[in-house]
């Protein structure tokens, strides 16, 4: 019997520490620092979310912002999933929503399995959803998340989805597929979390990427998935000095963001955002990030 796939990590020594010491480091003096952020409204729930966004730069970048997500998930219960929608930055040929179905995902000093029966159920949705471990190789958006949630949540398992399934219907209704398919696990008692990797506008001046975040958020946090591609592409076509992107990873942004509201995930707060200039970044070509919660409305 073959061993089951275990996925090396791509990005270590580059977006994070490839030592395990220096990375444990890192990683606990990130999330002392979000805990140190203000509270970003009083109205923030207790317990586990049911989601959240988190940018996927070099730790030394997003960190903070992106700890503030994922301390989040620091709860007492059972077993945890967190199914994680990454962008693909390396991958040009794939297409659809790539699932990395068994196995592990190696962080230094550890590993990260995959809740494989889930990740099965996830392909088993069919196109755009297919099993596909090659699109994920090279590709950062998910790898650099583990570190953070290996720290706040040890044991927790993952399904790794690699997302190029553009922003129109096709993904809103995949997204729609993966909300109630998680919604109905949720129901059923499982413990699990949607993550939506993305970092925000890419390489104006610092002030003007504040903006753009500041004009996607509001889409963000209704959870509407056709106004956050409309948005988005709106932004780009501003001519904006600079602008790249108003989202990089705006595919699984659309996707998880329609998956939310399939999931009844719609009470959602900003949790923090920053810019790479804050982190020492040029100021006039930098990169947004911001991190989001979202949970169910006590009804």
């Amino acid at each position: 019997m073959s061993a089951e796939p275990r996925r090396q990590p791509a990005v270590a020594g580059s977006f994070y520490p490839s030592s395990a010491g220096r990375l444990g480091e890192l990683v606990a003096a990130l999330l002392d620092a979000a805990g140190q952020l203000p509270l970003p409204s009083p109205d923030v729930p207790p317990g586990m979310p049911a989601g959240i966004l988190v940018p996927h730069a070099g730790l030394a970048y997003s960190g903070v912002t992106a700890a503030a997500a994922w301390r989040t998930l620091r709860s007492e219960g059972g077993p945890l999933t967190v199914v994680i929608l990454g962008t693909n930055h390396v991958s040009r040929r794939a297409r659809g929503i790539a699932v990395w179905d068994q196995g592990a995902w190696a962080i230094p000093g550890g590993e990260v399995a995959v809740n494989r029966a889930l990740a099965g159920e996830i392909a088993a949705l069919g196109r755009p959803f297919g099993v596909d471990r090659a699109a994920h190789e090279g590709e950062h958006s998910i790898e650099v998340q583990l570190p953070l949630l290996a720290a706040v949540a040890p044991g927790a398992l993952i399904v790794p989805l690699a997302v190029s399934a553009g922003t129109g219907d096709e993904a809103i209704e995949a997204g729609d597929l993966l909300g109630r398919l998680l919604a109905d696990r949720r129901d059923a008692g499982d413990r699990i979390v949607l993550a939506v990797s993305s970092d925000m506008a890419h390489y104006p001046a610092a002030a003007a990427c504040e903006r753009a975040t500041e004009r996607l958020v509001p889409l963000i946090l209704a959870t509407h998935a056709a106004g956050l591609a409309a948005a988005e592409t709106a932004l780009i076509a501003s001519a904006v000095e600079g602008l790249a992107c108003g989202m990089c990873g705006i595919e699984p942004a659309v996707t998880g963001v329609a998956a939310l509201r399939a999931m009844d995930a719609t009470l959602a707060v900003a949790l923090a955002a920053s810019t790479s200039a804050d982190a020492g970044g040029p100021p006039d070509r930098a990169v947004g990030y911001l991190a989001v919660r979202f949970d169910q409305p006590a009804y």
